[in-house]
């Protein structure tokens, strides 16, 4: 999964790094280094948005949004590792995405680094943690939105009073916790990042109302709306641990739009209308350079003729049809320079196992 690249730059990787290319993108904001973000805040670097793309939600939160280093530390290692190879494709059409205000979906092969770019763009920005919604194929719109705990509030109206109703009115903000799309159109000055895996699991209607939260920038939570004459502003929790944000008239609109990764594997064709309110990007499978980067940002030591022999035995594998991720070349890396690890006559048992097709075919 920690991976990144562009299709059509594939054999240029090493040529197409960000820093070989800073004298004519001077445009970019985003440029794939993965490392600690600058100084200057995003809100100075980034123009405005286009009047299509303003929202107006508010009052919008001037905080920043919560640090989680130790999820961005397993998924790309230490910021100041060496630069990931990003294609000068990936890189343009991440900067469109941002200065537009638009989504982004990413598609392409498992391991190519799809779920792993939000967290690039997160940590290299300094947006804060990503809010992560998985898809399955039961996920709703509602899910990813908000969560109402009806039995739980009726189960509170049953031992108050009725001469205390303003009071259970004043605390209906606790049964409600917003979702990870939700939380991320709490208006802010500073944008969130918002990563919604394995799109291509969704139905036709979470297709249809994503579209919809995608062009509208704001969302309704009706149980809340129709107690808006008596409680206008309702404290509810949000995704973020112990995070709270303030509802106003049962309706969440976002001022800065987030930063949304959609990812999809493109085994399915997504529903042009939800296409086309966002900027494509296409990544391949990763290559030799590309994986030596993923394992150099993760491990110290060990680099090598071993390493080397070790990227090219599971390439071979998984253009013979082996089912792998850099995830199990990885673990892989990790066994093979752990001090305690195997020695050589268990190393190749140990790999075999490791590297077993995923497709049911048995050991590869």
């Amino acid at each position: 999964m920690r991976g990144s690249g562009g299709k059509e730059a594939r054999a240029s990787r090493g040529t197409s790094a960000p820093g070989s290319e800073s004298a004519n993108r001077e445009w970019w904001i985003y440029r794939g280094t993965a490392g600690a973000p600058p100084a200057t805040p995003l809100t100075e670097r980034l123009p405005p948005p286009p009047p299509w793309r303003d929202f107006d939600g508010g009052p919008a939160l001037a905080d920043p949004a919560p640090s989680d280093e130790a999820t961005a530390l397993r998924w790309l290692g230490p910021a100041d590792s060496s630069s990931w190879p990003v294609s000068a494709q990936e890189a343009d059409l991440v900067n469109a995405a941002l200065f537009l205000r638009r989504p982004l979906v990413v598609t392409g092969p498992l391991g190519s680094g799809k779920s792993s770019l939000a967290y690039r763009i997160s940590r290299e920005l300094g947006l804060g943690r990503v809010l992560h919604w998985r898809i399955t194929s039961n996920s709703t719109l509602r899910e990813g939105l908000y969560e109402y705990d009806a039995i739980g509030r009726l189960h509170e109206s049953s031992v108050l009073r009725t001469s205390v109703l303003r009071t259970e009115d004043q605390n209906l903000g606790e049964f409600f916790e917003l979702g990870p799309l939700g939380t991320a159109l709490v208006p802010r000055e500073v944008p969130r990042v918002l990563l919604i895996d394995d799109f291509e699991k969704a139905d036709l209607d979470l297709c249809d109302g994503l579209t919809g939260i995608i062009a509208d920038g704001e969302f309704r939570i009706p149980e809340l709306a129709r107690l808006r004459s008596r409680t206008p502003d309702a404290v509810v929790h949000t995704d973020d641990p112990d995070g709270t944000a303030v509802v106003h008239q049962g309706r969440v609109r976002c001022r800065a739009f987030p930063v949304v990764v959609i990812t999809c594997t493109g085994e399915r064709i997504l529903p042009a209308d939800l296409l086309r309110h966002c900027v494509s990007l296409e990544l391949p499978a990763p290559d030799a350079e590309h994986l030596a980067e993923v394992l150099a940002a993760q491990f110290a030591t060990g680099d090598g003729a071993e390493r080397l022999t070790m990227i090219r035995d599971f390439l071979a594998r998984s253009l013979s049809g082996a089912t792998l991720t850099p995830d199990h070349l990885l673990d892989s890396e990790y066994l093979r320079t752990a001090p305690s690890g195997p020695d050589k006559a268990a190393w190749g048992r140990v790999l075999h196992a490791l590297w077993q097709r995923l497709d049911g075919a048995g050991p590869g």
